[in-house]
């Protein structure tokens, strides 16, 4: 069970902050972390405006838009005039959120494990190219992975980062960090995200295709099959900085893309 110094302690650690990111959205991503990942509990209170905006180290105005928006997504509910009190149950973010693809394609009663098949120093297709405002000469980074449920492939994911001055001028850190992140049996966005480095701006592209023979052999699926393929292109202090493309398999069940009224 985590004690409230241990949550404390969780929302002391420093923010991540992109160039020109809002503090809410920081401020929200920190408490939908600690709510998903248990930090704090189904159906607990949450510490006051005043507590989390000290804690923080931010003003209350960005902590109070971060816990509309929670309560917006369903991680929160107001009881009104005692406070704000996790949900009873999480529920599943769909593909309106920037998260890596084995999170994305689960569900709250599945796990998905990561299959690295391999990791190398390529050149750039258009699809990288177009994605990461490279030059059609540059090389980049290309880790391919097989997501596993049961010990059955139910989808692929090629990810893409550029190489050289390409990566390293926009983060050093992330540069120094590749290898061993590329080893890790998740995919490079998660191992990068839990590292603590801020993807923004992502945009994903959803088309049906046929699955063809390479993709069909990792799928262990016919080639004419349908698969679905989906793009997500993001961004690391305002520069284009990775793109990935996942090929999910016939059968896997349905993705959701949770809808607001903007009223």
């Amino acid at each position: 069970m985590t004690t409230r110094l241990e949550s404390h302690s969780f929302l002391q650690e420093q923010l991540q902050l992109a160039v020109g990111q809002p503090i809410r959205v920081a401020v929200y991503t920190r408490l939908a972390e600690g709510i998903r990942s248990g930090v704090f509990r189904l159906g607990e209170m949450l510490p006051r405006e005043t507590e989390l905006s000290a804690t923080l180290g931010v003003s209350r105005t960005p902590v109070r838009e971060a816990l509309m928006l929670l309560e917006e997504d369903g991680l929160l509910v107001t009881r009104r005039g005692v406070g704000r009190f996790v949900t009873d149950t999480i529920p599943h973010g769909g593909l309106e959120q920037l998260r890596p693809f084995e999170v994305a394609l689960a569900d709250p009663n599945t796990t998905i494990t990561v299959q690295p098949a391999r990791f190398e120093l390529e050149g750039v297709t258009d699809f990288v190219s177009n994605r990461l405002a490279l030059d059609p000469a540059a090389n980049a980074w290309i880790r391919e992975s097989v997501l596993l449920h049961d010990g059955r492939p139910i989808a692929t994911v090629q990810e893409h980062l550029p190489a050289g001055r390409y990566l390293s001028d926009v983060s050093a850190r992330i540069a120094s960090e590749l290898m061993e992140v590329a080893a890790e049996p998740r995919t490079l966005l998660a191992s990068m995200q839990a590292n603590g480095h801020v993807f923004t701006n992502g945009v994903c592209q959803i088309v049906a295709t046929d699955a063809g023979p390479t993709r069909a052999k990792l799928l262990n699926i016919k080639a004419s099959a349908a698969v679905l393929i989906l793009t997500q292109t993001a961004e690391h202090g305002g520069v284009p900085l990775y793109a990935a493309k996942c090929v999910v398999a016939p059968g896997h069940g349905s993705l959701s893309v949770m809808q607001h009224n903007p009223n």
